[in-house]
C-alpha cells in the first residue's frame, strides 16, 4: 500500500498542522483547495497539490474529483479537515472508501456528534451541566418563547460552522432579527441558549480508539477570540489541575455515550457563578488550535494515522502544561483591530515570544502562502468574508 495521503483544505491552519505532522514522519503528502493560491500548499512537506469543485457550491464536482484522483492513484488515506469538506466526504464514505481509508465514523454516527440539539438531549440524559436550551422548530414557536425567556440569549444553529452559526440576541426585536438571519443560512432548527456570564473558555481535546476508549488529551484555554465576542481562539495555552481534569470527566462521558471513536473536541465554558464547565458543543473534527496540541506533545494528526492503519495506538494521556500558541495570521490581527480598548491591548499584541500555527523558521513557506492567498482572497467577497468569519 502506498504512503501517500490526501489532506484537504490545504488553507485552514488546522490542515498545516496535519500537513506537517505527517510530513515530518516521511508521508508524501497531496495537499488539496479550492484555489491554487492556499496557505498549506507553500509547506516544504507537500509533494502534490491538487484544486478540486468547492464541496460548499459544487458537492456533486467535489465528489466526482476525489473519486477520480483516488481511483487513479493509490492513497493509503483521506483526511478531510472543514466542516463542509467533511460532511460531503462523510456522506459519501462507503463510496470512496472502495478507494482508500477515511479516519471517521459513517455519517450516522458523525451526526450524533455534529448535530448540537443531539448533544444537548444527550448531555441532558446523562445530567451533565448545560446552559439551559430551548429547541425551536419554526417561527411560530419562536413568538411563544420571546415572551418567555431571558435576555441576553444566545442563538445557534444546530448545524453550523462554529461561531458563524451563532448569535446573541438582546432584546425580543434582536431575537427575531437574529433567528431570521440564521434561518435563512442554516435552516429552521436552532437552539436558543441560557447567556453564561463571560468566563474561562476551555476545549478537551480528544482521539478515541476503536473500542471508544480515551487514547489521547489535551486541555486548552483560550485567552483570546476572535471574534472578540465569541469565536476561534487566536492565542490559548494548555492547563491541568481541577478544572481540566473535570472538563475531561465529563468530555470522556460524553463520548463514550456516543460511542465515538477518532479524534473529537468538547467546548466548554466556565459558568462563573458556580465554577461550572457546561458543555457548548462538540466539533468531531480537526480543531483550529491542533498545532498546540502538537507542541504540548500529543501528536493527534500521526495518533489518528497509526490508529487507522495499525488499528492501536499506545495512549498519551499526559502532555505539557503551560504551552501557549498564537494564531497571528489574520486571527491575533483581526483580534486587536476589533477589540474596543486598543491602547490597553497594544502592549500584550506585541509580545512576540510564543509559538505559531503558521510561522515557522523550520518551514517558512506557508508564511507567504497565507499572504498570496490573503491577495487572492481580496478580489473573492465570499471566500473573504468566510475567512473574517461573517458567512
Amino acid at each position: 500500500m502506498s504512503s501517500k495521503i490526501l489532506i484537504t483544505d490545504a488553507q485552514m491552519r488546522s490542515s498545516l498542522a496535519v500537513i506537517r505532522s505527517l510530513g515530518k514522519k516521511g508521508l508524501k503528502i497531496t495537499a488539496g483547495e479550492e484555489t491554487r493560491f492556499a496557505t498549506g500548499f507553500f509547506s516544504k512537506y507537500v509533494k502534490e497539490r491538487v484544486v478540486y469543485s468547492s464541496p460548499r457550491k459544487n458537492p456533486k464536482g467535489f465528489i466526482k474529483f476525489l473519486k477520480t484522483i483516488l481511483s487513479k492513484d493509490e492513497y493509503e488515506m483521506l483526511i478531510p479537515v472543514a466542516d463542509a469538506t467533511l460532511l460531503q466526504i462523510i456522506k459519501h464514505k462507503e463510496e470512496l472508501e472502495k478507494y482508500t481509508t477515511i479516519p471517521y465514523p459513517d455519517y450516522e454516527k458523525f451526526i450524533k456528534a455534529y448535530d448540537k440539539g443531539k448533544v444537548v438531549k444527550l448531555a441532558q440524559k446523562l445530567r451533565i451541566p448545560v446552559p439551559d436550551t430551548h429547541f425551536v422548530q419554526d417561527s411560530e414557536e419562536l413568538n411563544t418563547l420571546a415572551r418567555e425567556i431571558i435576555y441576553p440569549v444566545i442563538l445557534k444553529a444546530r448545524f453550523s460552522f462554529g461561531s458563524r452559526g451563532v448569535r446573541i440576541a438582546n432584546s425580543r426585536k434582536e431575537l427575531f432579527e437574529k433567528y431570521k438571519e440564521l434561518s435563512e443560512k442554516f435552516g429552521n432548527l436552532i437552539l436558543l441558549q441560557e447567556y453564561i456570564p463571560k468566563g474561562d473558555e476551555i476545549g478537551v481535546y480528544t482521539l478515541f480508539d476503536l473500542t471508544h476508549k480515551p487514547v489521547a488529551v489535551t486541555v486548552q484555554r483560550r485567552i483570546r477570540s476572535y471574534p472578540v465576542s465569541g469565536g476561534p481562539s487566536t492565542l490559548r495555552e494548555t492547563i491541568k489541575g481541577e478544572l481540566a481534569e473535570k472538563a475531561s470527566k465529563i468530555a470522556f462521558t460524553l463520548l463514550r455515550e456516543l460511542k465515538w471513536y477518532g479524534i473529537a473536541m468538547v467546548e466548554f465554558r466556565v459558568d462563573p457563578r458556580d465554577n461550572t464547565p457546561k458543555i457548548m458543543e462538540v466539533n468531531p473534527r480537526f480543531w483550529g488550535s491542533l498545532q498546540l496540541s502538537i507542541l504540548a506533545g500529543v501528536d493527534f494528526p500521526y495518533l489518528l494515522y497509526k490508529l487507522f492503519t495499525d488499528k492501536k495506538v499506545e495512549p498519551v494521556l499526559d502532555y505539557k502544561e503551560g504551552v501557549q500558541c498564537r494564531w497571528l495570521l489574520p486571527g491575533d490581527i483581526l483580534w486587536f483591530l476589533s477589540s474596543p480598548n486598543k491602547l490597553k491591548n497594544l502592549k500584550e499584541f506585541l509580545k512576540f515570544n510564543t509559538n505559531y500555527d503558521i510561522l515557522s523558521l523550520e518551514d517558512p513557506g506557508p508564511t507567504f502562502g497565507f499572504i498570496l492567498a490573503t491577495l487572492r482572497f481580496l478580489f473573492d467577497k465570499d471566500m473573504w468574508e468566510f475567512v473574517i468569519r461573517r458567512l
